[in-house]
């Protein structure tokens, strides 16, 4: 089993401050926009945040709604059926009721992380990237209420997020799949050396090296990567996200273009 090793205490922070970044934002949200499509194929602004209570209900170890969700034709996987569930279960409830849902269900979620210990998060369990440890799983909560926070602000022309925790902690996510996309999707051939710099709401660098297997390493020392791309951090989770409002072309490329061309279109991997 792959082990990915968080620090709880600024994950668990980052968490529940994009939590709070989500319910200030909820907050601003009148009927209308609370009704009107977002950027995401069938779900309303609403729904995004039924999609977070959601989740963290059944993290909670709250049962699935029984809701037959066979029609929706955006649905492709056990995952996306789950969404929708929870999405069908508050679609009836005003917008008061979805937002008290929230507080309480957020509520009991910080009260568990708070709760938790550094070997807590590093036991063993079952993430959407497969089996790895809990902390791994809440950095990857992290990056999803954090590509949220974009859909919402898309969805109603608002200014991108911009606190840098969440941002830190969801681009390291993202990165941990770069060796994927690179490697597997792209067919980088062995000894391919990709740079992604990040800029932005957060800035980092990714450094994949392509041998057996496509890998993140710290470094390429002295050798020259054969590609560099330079990405916002917010453009980055649109298209990682495959959304609608991705910019392919405000990626920097500095290198082989053919590969760029290949990378660029295989980021889009989110489920």
């Amino acid at each position: 089993m792959t082990s990915t090793v968080v620090p709880i205490g600024a994950v668990r922070s980052a968490l529940i401050e994009q939590w709070g970044r989500l319910r200030s934002l909820a907050s601003q949200f009148d009927d209308d926009a609370w009704s009107r499509p977002s950027t995401l194929p069938g779900w309303s602004i609403g729904g995004i945040i039924a999609h977070i209570i959601g989740t963290e209900s059944t993290l909670d170890g709250r049962p699935v709604p029984d809701i037959d969700v066979s029609d929706v034709v955006h649905v492709h996987n056990p995952i996306g059926e789950l969404n929708e569930r929870w999405l069908r279960h508050f679609a009836s409830s005003a917008r008061s009721q979805v937002l008290e849902a929230y507080d309480e269900i957020i509520g009991v979620r910080t009260a568990t992380l708070n709760g938790m210990s550094q070997s807590d998060f590093d036991v063993e369990a079952l993430t959407p990237a497969g089996p790895d440890t809990y902390g791994r799983f809440m950095r990857i909560r992290i990056f999803d209420c954090w590509i949220h926070d974009v859909d919402l602000c898309d969805s109603l022309t608002l200014d991108p997020p911009t606190q840098r925790a969440p941002a830190n902690w969801a681009v390291a996510e993202v990165f941990a799949s770069l060796p994927f996309v690179v490697g597997k999707r792209a067919r980088a051939p062995q000894g391919t050396r990709v740079r992604v710099d990040v800029t932005g709401a957060t800035t980092a660098t990714a450094y994949i090296d392509v041998q057996q297997r496509a890998s993140l390493v710290d470094d390429f020392g002295s050798s020259t990567p054969d590609l560099t791309l330079t990405v916002d951090a917010v453009e980055l989770a649109r298209l990682v996200g495959g959304r609608r409002s991705a910019d392919p072309t405000s990626v920097g490329v500095e290198g082989d273009a053919e590969l760029a061309d290949r990378v660029i279109a295989s980021l889009n991997y989110v489920i």
